[in-house]
C-alpha cells in the first residue's frame, strides 16, 4: 500500500497521487466520487490510501454512518423474509438490504436457507446507489462458491468504528494499519474465528462465551482508546490469561 496523504472534501486530486495499472480500471472506494470526464474528488476528510496491485484508491475516515458500496463485505442482520428474498439491516442509518434466498452456495428452491429474524450473515454488496436499496449476495456470481460468505452461527457481534473495520480488513493489518492485537492473541495460543464487515460490525466466536466476550471487548478497546502496538500486545496477554 502506498503512503497516505490527508485530503479534504471537494479537493481535486492530482493524477500523480492515484495508482495506475496497464490493464485494470481504477477502482474508487469509500470517500471518493468521479466527476466526468476525469476529475476525482473526496467526499469526506481523511487519509487517501491506494492499493497499486488492485489499482484501487479510497479515503480512510471515521465517519459515523456506513454508506454501502458495491463490493463491500458486510455483516447483515436478517429482519424479515418474503417469498424470494430476505431483508437485512446493515446499520441503524441505512435502508434494509435485499438478499435473494437463492444467493447461497448449492441451494435450490427446496433447500433455501431458513433464516429467522436476528440471524447474521456474512455477505457482499452487489448493488449500491442512492436511488435503490442495497442488494447482497452470499455466493460468488462467477464461481458459484460461497468463498467464506453465508450464515454466521454462534459467536457474538461487536460494533466498531468504520476506520477500525477497514484496518482489520487490510491484507497486512500489522504493517499497514498498526494493528497487532489479533495476531498477538493467536500467538498466545487462543483459538477463535472472526468475520469483519465494512459496516462497522465484527463477529467473534471462540471456544467459550468468556473468550468471545474478552476478544470482542479487546477489539473495541483498541479502537476506542487508539492503543499503540505495545499496548495491544499487553492487552493480548491479558486476554489470554482471562480465557
Amino acid at each position: 500500500m502506498a503512503a497516505t496523504m490527508f485530503v479534504l472534501p471537494g479537493q481535486e486530486l492530482d493524477p500523480s497521487s492515484l495508482p495506475s495499472h496497464p490493464t485494470l480500471p481504477l477502482k474508487l472506494g469509500p470517500g471518493l466520487r468521479h466527476i466526468p470526464p476525469n476529475t476525482i474528488t473526496p467526499t469526506v476528510a481523511g487519509q487517501l490510501c491506494t492499493n497499486k496491485r488492485k489499482n484501487a484508491v479510497w479515503v480512510e475516515f471515521n465517519g459515523g454512518r456506513y454508506v454501502p458500496t458495491a463490493g463491500d463485505l458486510v455483516i447483515a442482520t436478517i429482519q424479515k423474509s418474503s417469498v424470494d428474498v430476505f431483508y437485512a439491516s446493515l446499520s441503524d442509518y441505512t435502508s434494509n438490504a435485499t438478499l435473494p434466498q437463492l444467493s447461497f452456495e448449492g441451494v435450490t428452491k427446496k433447500t433455501r436457507p431458513q433464516l429467522a429474524q436476528g440471524a447474521l450473515v456474512y455477505a457482499r454488496v452487489t448493488l449500491a446507489n442512492k436511488h435503490m436499496d442495497p442488494e447482497l449476495e452470499c455466493v460468488s456470481s462467477s464461481t458459484g462458491k460461497s468463498e467464506g460468505l453465508g450464515p454466521l452461527t454462534g459467536g457474538m457481534i461487536f460494533n466498531v468504528s468504520l476506520g477500525m473495520s477497514r484496518r482489520l480488513m487490510l491484507p497486512n493489518p500489522a504493517d499497514q494499519g498498526g494493528l497487532v492485537l489479533l495476531d498477538e492473541i493467536g500467538g498466545q495460543g487462543v483459538s477463535f474465528e472472526i468475520a469483519v464487515g465494512r459496516n462497522g460490525k465484527v463477529w467473534v466466536d471462540s471456544k467459550s462465551l468468556k473468550g468471545t466476550l474478552a476478544i470482542g471487548k479487546a477489539i473495541q478497546d483498541t479502537d476506542e482508546k487508539a492503543l499503540t502496538i505495545d499496548e495491544q500486545a499487553k492487552l493480548a496477554k491479558k486476554v489470554a490469561r482471562e480465557v
